[in-house]
């Protein structure tokens, strides 16, 4: 409850501001549900599996699995004409390629999506290795490069991909 001030006084904030107390996937899910999101749309990867597991321990988050990414897209889309705001997570590359289509008709219709898509190990990263879920190249940032046309913005954390309109 924040007591009364005097003219021209600064009110004190009532709370603490959130701190950063874990991991990127549990400050994810808690950020998520700040902004409104009570369902998140996904497709499980071996490249978002611990990011799943720290969503489905958020318990103001319901994990909805979809059949495809193009679907979990589309399902964000839909949350967010309806709610305000929608999240999807996909796996790398091949998931991130396939939600692309859902994610700029998103995009088009100015709809705040969120799009997480996993990513390699950090210790992946600078081997020049050629992984699974790839186009067949070593660097792994093709994928970021398509989403850059058709999001407001993005982050790569070389685990984790962010795209959000």
């Amino acid at each position: 409850m924040e007591s009364a001030t005097k003219v021209g006084a600064a009110a004190q904030p009532t709370t603490a501001p959130p701190s950063f107390d874990g991991t990127l996937g549990c400050h994810l899910a808690r950020r998520l549900v700040e902004i409104g999101v009570r369902d998140v749309f996904s497709v499980p990867g071996d490249f978002n599996l611990t990011l799943l597991d720290h969503l489905i321990a958020e318990p103001r988050l319901n994990l909805v699995g979809c059949c495809n990414e193009l679907n979990a897209g589309y399902a964000a889309d839909g949350y967010a004409r309806a709610r305000g705001v929608g999240a999807c997570v996909v796996t790398f590359t091949v998931g991130g390629l396939s939600v692309l289509n859902a994610i700029a008709g998103a995009y088009s219709e100015n709809l705040p999506v969120i799009c997480v898509v996993g990513g390699p190990n950090s210790n992946d990263y600078g081997t020049n290795r050629i992984l699974h879920h790839t186009i067949g190249l070593p660097d792994f940032s093709q994928e970021l490069r398509c989403f850059q046309s058709v999001t407001c913005f993005q982050v790569s954390e070389q685990c984790v991909f962010l795209f959000w309109f």
